[in-house]
């Protein structure tokens, strides 16, 4: 029963520096995933593109990303690109654009439901007396009486076995963040066969207790395509066709966009994750 299956929202948070077919290929192993279990029922895919505050070496303007971003999705039925992380002058915690996101379909769905209320209460014109009829309300009463009310969406974060294991990198994430964020929300952390995924969690206390809440796709079909590589490919003046959508390797020629010069942008700048985390460290170092 279609009613009885759980909605679910993709969201995928990174550079896409640029975006690869490797990155929309995540969107359609999950869908396929959840549609298999029968129990879920995939109704969007998110992507979000990181602000240039998070100063990651290479990091080319966030315009130009989601421009590529909305560019490769535009064909696409369910997928598409917010730009709300990426206008922000400070760099957002990822837990922070899951909170907004979920906020954002709470509130449709709060609309949707006052609205249905609205519909199901007879209007009735001012200044005339109504005749007495007996059950006259009774067919409007047994349609609209209990507004069917859906539950929200879950909003799952989307991500490769790489941004996984980097919970374990030192002052990346906020271990509240990462609890956070497998409890309320979950993953679904696309891995290639023989990927030490499980291994990792296992070893981590808190992936662990919400073991149940990721959800591990194995990527038979692999493909080994990342934003670096073509990064590399483009910097040494050779073809990345069929590595990304044709819109977007003619956007990034059109624009000149990766170049040696472009590489070294935010070279020597610690990580906005990092220099946060340091500053906090500081601050509540000398509250103490």
């Amino acid at each position: 029963d279609p009613d009885r299956k759980t909605e679910v929202v993709l969201l995928a948070c990174g550079s896409f520096n640029p975006i690869t077919n490797m990155h929309l290929r995540l969107f359609e192993l999950a869908k396929d995933y959840f549609h298999e279990t029968g129990k879920y029922k995939v109704i969007k895919g998110i992507i979000s593109p990181v602000g240039d505050a998070y100063k990651k070496t290479g990091l080319i303007s966030a315009n130009h990303r989601v421009t590529m971003a909305k560019l490769a999705t535009k064909n696409s039925d369910w997928v598409e690109v917010d730009d709300w992380e990426s206008c922000q002058s400070e760099w957002l915690e990822t837990l922070k654009v899951l909170r907004y996101h979920h906020q954002k379909l709470l509130s449709a769905d709060n609309a949707d439901v006052t609205n249905s209320l609205q519909d199901a209460v007879p209007i009735t014109k001012l200044g005339r007396k109504r005749k007495q009829q007996p059950n006259r309300h009774e067919p409007i009463k047994k349609k609209n009486q209990n507004p069917v009310v859906k539950s929200v969406p879950q909003v799952k974060l989307l991500c490769g076995s790489d941004m996984l294991e980097s919970f374990g990198v030192p002052n990346l994430w906020k271990l509240e963040d990462i609890t956070e964020i497998v409890e309320k929300h979950g993953l679904v952390c696309i891995s290639r066969a023989g990927n030490n995924v499980q291994k990792f969690i296992y070893e981590s206390d808190i992936l662990w207790r919400h073991k149940n809440n990721i959800h591990l796709v194995e990527e038979w079909i692999t493909n080994d395509i990342s934003s670096t590589k073509i990064r590399r490919a483009l910097r040494r003046g050779q073809s990345i066709r069929y590595l990304v959508p044709d819109v977007v390797r003619a956007y990034i020629e059109k624009n000149k966009l990766y170049s040696p010069e472009s590489e070294d942008r935010n070279a020597g700048v610690v990580l906005a994750p990092l220099q946060k985390h340091a500053s906090d460290s500081k601050n509540s170092q000398a509250l103490n």
